[in-house]
């Protein structure tokens, strides 16, 4: 029931859910990591609000594009008799996990706005605190709110 009640049902709820939790999660955590590899001030900030546009759009790209390969991850590490909260965080871990990976470089072309190898040469530098910051903002804010939306619609 609990599962009924929290997750989305349809397309449409799904495009809801899709939408609302991938605007909560950019709007937090592209500002967040550029201040911390940058430093905290407003000019940072505006700096990173003007290229989240772009970054929502590949946030959006890939949820749709590791949805299947984090289903996956997450049926071999969880039981189909765990419960329902263990296979939403380690949903939401394999998740974050495979689309941090791809993003670490991503954004950083998209906020440097050039493509170069330097994200590359720096990603296991600047991957683990991403990864991070990016699970406890999904864990913690994200997720939480969209499924008191979705509780709520039921």
């Amino acid at each position: 029931m609990e599962i009924c009640m929290k997750l989305p049902r349809n397309k449409k709820e799904f495009a809801l859910f899709l939408l609302s939790i991938s605007i909560i999660s950019v709007n937090i955590i592209a500002p967040l990591i550029t201040c911390f590899e940058v430093e905290f001030h407003m000019y940072v900030w505006a700096d990173a609000i003007k290229v989240i546009p772009f970054i929502w759009i590949c946030v959006i790209a890939l949820i749709l594009i590791t949805y299947k390969p984090a289903e996956w991850l997450t049926a071999k590490i969880v039981d189909k008799e765990d419960s329902f909260n263990s296979h939403i965080i380690i949903n939401i871990l394999c998740t974050v996990f495979l689309m941090s990976i791809f993003l670490t470089v991503i954004c950083t072309w998209i906020g440097n706005r050039q493509v170069n190898m330097k994200p590359i040469r720096m990603f296991f530098y600047k991957w683990p605190h991403n990864i991070a910051i990016s699970f406890a903002v999904v864990i913690f804010i994200a997720q939480p709110i969209e499924r008191f939306v979705m509780l709520k619609i039921y």
